[in-house]
Parts: structure tokens; sequence; C-alpha cells
């Protein structure tokens, strides 16, 4: 028997159903690079693009080394993505953040890192 998950609609979204972020596969490999050094690479990526922002790579966590990771203190919450946790590298804090338990509608980003790009070097192969 199929455990039961519970509902948990993004608010943002209930409020705004107009509101879109569109996410994808990217369809290439990308690297975050600092200071020489890869943080993550993977050709699973996801792109996600919201309103009028930069589109955002979130890799799979399995593409991240987490070893050169630390979780930092801080936490954001989004109307329509839920709660974001941040990781630190090299002393620079802040270059990562993931949703660890999105909304409903965000789920397909579970388990994924996002990198600033102004603080790491996104690369992509095409």
């Amino acid at each position: 028997m199929e455990a039961q998950r519970e509902s948990k609609p993004a608010p943002g979204f209930v409020n705004r159903p107009d509101y879109r972020i569109e996410i994808a596969p990217a369809g290439l490999r990308v690297r975050a690079v600092l200071g020489g050094t890869a943080l993550a690479e993977s050709d699973r990526c996801l792109v996600l693009q919201e309103a009028d922002y930069p589109p955002v790579y979130y890799f799979p966590r399995d593409g991240v080394r987490m070893e050169l990771l630390a979780r930092t203190d801080r936490r954001t919450h989004c109307p329509f993505k839920g709660d974001a946790s941040y990781w630190a590298a090299a002393d620079i804090a802040d270059v990562a953040w993931s949703y660890e338990s999105p909304y409903d509608e965000m789920r397909a980003i579970k388990h994924y890192i996002a990198f600033y790009a102004d603080r790491v070097a996104l690369i992509t192969d095409s």
C-alpha cells in the first residue's frame, strides 16, 4: 500500500494563478566552478525560468560535490517554491541554495541545488 503524501500547494499560485515558472531539462552539460574548482557538474540539470528573471540551472545532488559545501544558517521563503536552504563554499557565503521540501507545483526541483551565477562560473557545454 502506497503511503499518502500530504498536499502542499503553493500559496503564491493560489493568489496569482497566472504567475508562470517553467522547469525543463537543460539538455546540456553544466558546470559550476569556483576558483578553478568544479563544485558541480551534470548533464541532467534542470533549467528554471521564472517571470522575467534570468534562467537558473538546478543540479541533481549526485552531480554536486557536497563535501565542498557547508550549510549556512540562512533561510528564505518564496510563496511559489517554498523554504530555501543555503550553502557556502571556499569561505564565500551562500553560493548555492535548494528547496528541500518545495511546494507541490515545484516538486521537480526537490533534491536539486542551484548556484548563484554572480558567485560561481556557470559553464555550459552544448
